[in-house]
């Protein structure tokens, strides 16, 4: 009997501690974290991205990448030369060793742009990727109504695919974009207040493609110009640069090619596009409300009365954004 009642006391015991122990990691973790680790299937996603002018949407596939509650089915590439973002993202891939994700080029478009990080995607074989389109859709058909889309560059690729299946475009569960200006526009007058609205790069260059989306059916979350001017300041950069794991060496290569490629600009990134990764994540960094926005020729995204068309964050949390994203990204083991 005393042994019995031994055995039943461990056992009781340490019960107790696993239970503690639970308790105490879900407390510390964030509250999407939790879920995942919690048993929660990670949530479906494709990153529609023109990666390789600015540096942010670099910063924003890494943030994908780093987090559990996102299965990135693949990436594509949307705006101007499709092809050779598609080289970027495939060697960014290899490196950080996520050749498992495929990656689609959109059509090519005409631009006056400068590709910042072209020496990067110049040094990737050259070779013809799938339709972006078409990938689209074969994932949208195999995973109705489950799959996010994360657009964080020109709306290209989402009129193409809402003009060639509008019916199936429709099957998306949800798109999370960056773009637009309602309140604010981009930087401070000379008193430091916000500017007014104006049009935003995204929108700007094909403001076809956000009326399209606008009026698809899918619910549209828009991370615009008034949440998303986050800066990444020297300290923060400078400990992501230094973190040293396959993922961070290339951020660090492709940042100082954008900072060497682009003429009278501060050496510090505005993170527009991680805001609306983050939000696919953690919606809680950006509180959205709904809004009627209206779209104009220019790519002016004003807010008019009416059925509301979107999910607007207005006003993000810095901070906690920028915590959020640098513990992703510099967590240990990666």
């Amino acid at each position: 009997m005393r042994t019995w009642r031994f055995v039943g006391t461990l056992v009781l015991t340490l019960a107790a501690v696993f239970l503690a122990w639970q308790g105490a990691a879900s407390s510390l973790a964030t509250p999407a974290e939790a879920q995942t680790a919690g048993g929660a299937a990670p949530q479906l996603a494709i990153l529609d991205t023109d990666i390789g002018d600015d540096i942010d949407d670099a910063f924003a596939l890494a943030l994908v990448l780093r987090s559990p509650e996102i299965k990135l089915l693949g990436i594509t590439t949307t705006f101007a030369d499709t092809e050779l973002r598609a080289r970027l993202t495939d060697r960014y891939l290899a490196a950080a060793h996520r050749t498992d994700i495929p990656v689609a080029a959109g059509r090519k478009t005409p631009h006056t742009n400068v590709f910042t990080q072209a020496a990067y995607a110049e040094r990737e074989p050259d070779h013809a990727h799938p339709d972006a389109v078409k990938f689209l859709f074969d994932q949208v058909r195999a995973h109705p109504g489950q799959i996010t889309l994360i657009a964080i560059g020109p709306l290209v690729n989402v009129q193409d695919a809402i003009a060639r299946d509008p019916a199936t475009f429709k099957k998306l569960k949800r798109v999370v974009m960056m773009g637009g200006s309602v309140y604010k526009g981009y930087g401070t007058d000379a008193a430091g207040k916000p500017k007014p609205p104006e049009p935003e790069w995204n929108i700007a260059r094909d403001p076809d493609g956000a009326k399209a989306l606008l009026a698809s059916g899918v619910p549209v979350f828009m991370m615009p110009l008034d949440s998303t001017q986050i800066p990444l300041d020297e300290t923060r950069r400078e400990r992501l640069f230094a973190f040293g794991s396959p993922l961070t060496d290339q951020l660090t290569l492709l940042y100082h090619q954008w900072v060497a490629n682009t003429d009278n600009h501060s050496p510090t990134p505005t993170l527009f596009d991680p805001v609306a990764a983050a939000y696919a994540i953690r919606p809680d960094l950006c509180p959205a409300k709904p809004l009627h926005l209206e779209v104009d020729s220019k790519g002016n995204t004003r807010p008019i009365s009416g059925t509301p068309n979107a999910q607007v964050c207005v006003n993000s949390d810095q901070n906690a954004f920028l915590d959020f994203f640098i513990r992703r990204i510099t967590a240990a083991g990666h």
